[in-house]
């Protein structure tokens, strides 16, 4: 089919556009129609999530070389970088729910202001996130607890981290803008892109120079031998000439949001309290569940530098199994905020409980490859048997936990994309700090890293049934 964009140019949709035009322009959907969207979304959002844990295994599987105290070094300071990614995230999301529902409204010219409101504001806040991030650096790791032998290189880890943070948030930014969209293409082929970079950087930076046999010949390979500071370095870099890129995609390719169209940069009041209403809860979320992590880390680390070190490696190993899970997510925000800015409530209830569905079912699958494959899956992080077989039996509690996992990630996407973020953050709050928390500290002491483990999958169980009752409930729809 081909249409005449705003410049009276006659373009061609690909399948996937005609069917997210089909709920702009109210014309009725079939179960199958439904059903290839959602697929057609989720399954390029899925390949970008995982891509960007095969990044953490890239790094933990490389320092893992190192030895136990390396590893852990970047354990430790994980829960960490996840509060100021997940800041960056919740600064995006503010933004690309509006995109989304405005496109969803045919409202294009509105969706491109926001974008250039978006781009300033977002960029000035990630700014402010590395002036508090350096500040907290150096003490971090003993905040802690952490024992001297891994401060150095946890602070030096931390600190690359933030200094990357202005371009993750353009990538985080610019990929979220084409995947509510519909272009969830793009995104997906440049992260592919970025573990790539990532691997070639990291040989370079991590290790230092060597000879290797090839067919008999000696070649040396080139290296930094950076160690822990080089994992950092080289997954920075690669993410810069990612986030380069996808703002090219999003300014030059984009048909409904190329903000060359117009000019003007002006900030919106309007516009900035969305996303404040938007950002913030997420925000605040976010925040709860890594200082969570943070407080996880704190019950962890006097178990000693092998539980430290198999509780990163679990943690690492288990995002492969639920990172599916948030690709659907992100489908499901495009979705249902599409669907919710057009006025169709039919269809954002059809495709809340759609992408719900196909989460579970997926991370049900997962979950149970898991379960056969944690061996396998923690050699390839670890050569140490001590971190492998306490790694392996605490990924193995956590499979059980995942088609409930999966229920509360799509929901709180679906949620996302209507606009409603302040009661899933709060039920995040209290599912984590009430009950996790309570139960890993309560276990810790009796069962060790196990009993942290067994509270998590009890925690996430419960944190799915509630989140499928604010589903079904469908107040958040109104």
């Amino acid at each position: 089919m081909s249409i005449l964009d705003e410049t009276g140019t006659i373009k061609k949709r690909n399948r996937t556009e005609e069917l997210l035009f089909k709920i702009k322009e109210g014309t009725d959907m079939t179960s199958s129609q439904q059903l290839k969207l959602v697929l057609r979304l989720s399954i390029p959002a899925i390949m970008a999530q995982i891509t960007s844990i095969i990044m953490q295994y890239i790094d933990a599987s490389m320092v893992g070389r190192l030895g136990a105290a390396k590893s852990a070094s970047i354990g430790l300071v994980s829960s960490s970088t996840w509060l100021f990614g997940g800041l960056c995230t919740a600064a995006a999301a503010g933004f690309t729910v509006q995109v989304a529902q405005l496109i969803g409204a045919g409202k294009e010219k509105e969706a491109r202001a926001v974008l250039r409101q978006a781009l300033l504001v977002t960029l000035f806040f990630s700014i402010l996130l590395v002036i508090a991030g350096t500040a907290v650096s150096f003490p971090l790791p003993g905040w802690l607890g952490a024992e001297p032998i891994v401060r150095n290189d946890a602070a030096h880890y931390f600190r690359i981290y933030i200094f990357s943070l202005p371009m993750i948030q353009l990538s985080l930014l610019a990929g979220g803008m084409l995947q509510c969209s519909g272009n969830m293409r793009i995104p997906s082929l440049l992260n592919i892109l970025m573990c790539g970079l990532d691997v070639v950087f990291n040989a370079f930076l991590i290790f230092p120079a060597h000879r290797l046999s090839v067919l008999g010949q000696v070649v040396i390979i080139p290296g930094a031998g950076l160690g822990v500071a080089g994992a950092a370095l080289g997954t920075a870099l690669a993410q810069g000439v990612t986030a380069v890129l996808m703002l090219r995609a999003l300014i030059f390719h984009s048909p409904s949001l190329d903000i060359r169209k117009e000019t003007g940069w002006k900030i919106e009041k309007e516009c900035i309290e969305k996303a404040v209403r938007i950002g913030v809860p997420v925000g605040c979320e976010h925040a709860l569940m890594s200082g969570a992590m943070v407080v996880t880390t704190r019950i962890v680390a006097p178990l000693g530098t092998i539980a430290i070190a198999a509780n990163s490696f679990a943690v690492t190993a288990e995002s492969l199994c639920y990172m599916p899970g948030y690709g659907i997510a992100d489908a499901a925000a495009t979705l249902v905020g599409q669907s919710l800015g057009a006025g169709r409530r039919e269809l954002v209830r059809r495709f809340s409980r759609l992408t719900v569905y196909l989460g579970m079912a997926v991370m049900t699958v997962t979950g149970a490859v898991m379960f056969l494959a944690a061996p396998l899956m923690l050699s390839l992080l670890t050569p140490d048997p001590q971190i492998r077989q306490l790694g392996v039996h605490v990924l193995r509690i956590e499979a059980f936990a995942e088609p409930l996992f999966a229920a509360s990630i799509v929901i709180s996407g679906a949620l996302r994309g209507a606009g409603d973020t302040l009661i899933p953050s709060i039920m995040n709050f209290l599912s984590i700090w009430a009950v996790r928390l309570t139960l890993a500290a309560c276990l810790s002491v009796p069962l060790g890293l196990t009993g942290v483990w067994i509270a998590m999958c009890i925690e996430l169980c419960f944190r799915g049934v509630i989140f499928l009752y604010r589903l079904w409930g469908e107040r958040w729809i109104k």
